[in-house]
């Protein structure tokens, strides 16, 4: 949306406050509110702010960065009325010198597609993110909002703040496809159109802000957490993900002649994917807390594989109606939601070109239940698994170039040391399981 168009239309919604979104390192929103009057400048000039305070971003004495609202990104936020409404803008971060900031997320996607358009493809993606949600006012924190399952008809409490958060979602111009009660007590998904993985991965950030907010007015807290209960399905956020061919205008994975209908790209793509898959982790499955997650029997990928009707492979082929061949795609089943979603799709896509220009092809797909699997079949089938921690998803990352290569200099190094304090604050903690086990035996 043009400048002049959304000045135009901030006075027809009567706005009074611009909520300036962006994210930090770890994919959490950050915000600055200026009055409305402030907005034809900031989209002009830019609105600035300390870089230093955000985490991951910039050093003290390199501080001064600025927010450009991105103008596509407008939307009234339903629930700020009061005093005024204020509408929302997802922003691009620059230096002081008019060059955009190599620190942003944002950015990075934006290099990651700009760099597939180059060679012909636009990256659609189509995510599935789950979350839990909880009281509020209990004092064990993770009391579910109900004791339903897979596909249960939700609570009367929980469909009506599912159907406000599905609300909210319409109001920011997202339509949403399906909402439904996953595995876990009080876990819903709530699934969108897939498109274009910057409009995506800018929805997915929406999600998050629409169903916290939501909640909070419910007195419940909504947690995207990827395990947040012991014993209990984790949340993931299996992404579907498809090349467009913009020449030829048709999808580029698509093959009426291949047994998955798979085009050469797309077996390309898998294998690329495959190759870098450990050292995505680190930006895929970001926290100490997603490798609880990752664990045999709650339907988390663990082994390095793919497959068409086999929901244990990392990577699956997806059935669609002979009809729609646009519908092609593949499944990547890792990624949770706690992920900065514009650093995840850029090393999604870049790890899937790098198959591409390489032309690298993956091993046979693996249809078997994997977990019925015992080690010597693993052996013998060459799977391997996924790291199994922060730390060696970290150690990963650092033995790869072409990630690393995606992330910049500047971010991977601030991204490396986060993580890495992540990791040795956890190491130091004594769990209540340590207690349990270990005081009175010794």
């Amino acid at each position: 949306m043009a400048v002049q168009k959304v000045l135009e239309q901030v006075k027809k919604d009567n706005i009074k406050f611009i909520t300036l979104q962006f994210t930090d390192l770890l994919g959490v929103i950050k915000e600055l509110i200026i009055p409305v009057e402030g907005l034809e400048d900031a989209s002009r000039n830019g609105v600035w702010f300390d870089g230093s305070s955000v985490e991951g971003f910039a050093r003290i004495q390199e501080s001064d960065l600025f927010l450009k609202p991105d103008m596509a990104t407008y939307a009234v936020v339903p629930w700020l009325t009061e005093n005024g409404t204020t509408a929302r803008l997802i922003c691009d971060i620059y230096r002081s010198d008019g060059k955009p900031f190599e620190g942003d997320p944002r950015f990075i996607l934006k290099q990651a597609a700009a760099e597939a358009a180059k060679d012909g493809f636009e990256y659609n993606v189509g995510p599935e993110p789950e979350f839990y949600l909880f009281r509020a006012d209990d004092e064990r924190r993770t009391a579910p909002i109900d004791y339903d399952s897979y596909f249960d008809l939700s609570s009367h409490e929980g469909y009506k703040v599912i159907k406000k958060i599905v609300g909210a979602l319409e109001n920011f111009g997202i339509k949403v496809e399906t909402s439904h009660h996953e595995v876990g007590f009080g876990q819903y998904e709530i699934d969108f159109n897939y498109g274009h993985c910057l409009d995506i991965a800018d929805k997915v950030l929406t999600l998050k802000y629409c169903a916290k907010r939501v909640a909070q007015t419910h007195n419940l807290h909504a947690t995207f957490m990827p395990k947040p209960i012991m014993d209990m399905a984790g949340s993931g956020m299996h992404i579907h993900q498809s090349l467009f061919d913009i020449k030829a205008k048709t999808n580029a994975f698509y093959d009426k002649d291949s047994k998955y209908n798979l085009s050469k790209i797309a077996y390309n793509f898998i294998a690329g994917q495959i190759k870098h898959i450990n050292a995505m982790c680190v930006i895929l499955c970001p926290t100490v807390n997603s490798y609880k997650r990752l664990v045999s029997g709650f339907e988390a990928p663990v082994y390095i594989t793919w497959a068409a009707m086999n929901r244990s492979a990392l990577l699956r082929v997806p059935k669609w109606f002979k009809a729609k061949q646009e519908a092609a795609r593949i499944e990547l089943r890792c990624p949770d939601p706690a992920c900065n979603p514009y650093l995840a799709f850029a090393v999604m896509l870049k790890a899937g070109m790098d198959g591409i220009k390489n032309n690298l092809q993956p091993p046979e797909p693996v249809e078997e239940n994997i977990y019925t699997l015992d080690g010597e079949s693993l052996v013998q089938k060459n799977i391997d698994v996924l790291p199994t921690s922060l730390s060696e998803a970290l150690d990963e990352l650092k033995k790869d170039k072409v990630i690393q290569d995606v992330l910049g200099e500047h971010l991977f190094e601030r991204y490396i040391d986060v993580k890495t304090k992540e990791w040795d604050e956890f190491k130091k903690q004594v769990t209540g399981w340590e207690i349990e086990t270990y005081l009175d035996i010794f």
